[in-house]
């Protein structure tokens, strides 16, 4: 059991210094998202978009094209992966450290909590 507790907890510590580049990541998505619900807005109450053929309201509006097409190219990069997996894994640690009376905060950090008093 110390064994794979131990590499837990290795595991853990590496994922500390990695939580960087996942805040990262997400300020990456939340930008791009943001420009392309902007570039959306502008796109979709422009009474030219419904006058003209579709590639040509996306010629158009080059903001939102371009930012779209980024939005795209990070999903297929997986930046989703990179913003969900960390909250999975330290869920999954969670739970295995509850049995052991520990946890870990989102940074990786172990916590020791008190141990029961049986009667």
């Amino acid at each position: 059991i110390y064994c794979v507790f131990a590499t837990s907890y290795r595991t853990l510590e590496k994922k500390k210094y990695s939580y960087g580049t996942e805040v990262y990541a997400l300020v990456i998505l939340i930008v791009v998202s943001v420009c392309t619900a902007t570039g959306a807005w502008n796109w979709l109450i422009d009474p030219e978009t419904q006058k003209v053929s579709f590639f040509t309201s996306l010629w158009n509006h080059p903001f939102f094209t371009i930012s779209c097409i980024t939005l795209i190219g990070l999903f297929f990069a997986g930046i989703h992966k990179r913003v969900v997996a960390p909250s999975i894994i330290a869920a999954r640690c969670r739970t295995v450290l509850a049995e052991y009376n520990m946890s870990c905060d989102d940074t990786g950090k172990l916590i020791l909590k008190p141990r029961p008093h049986v009667q």
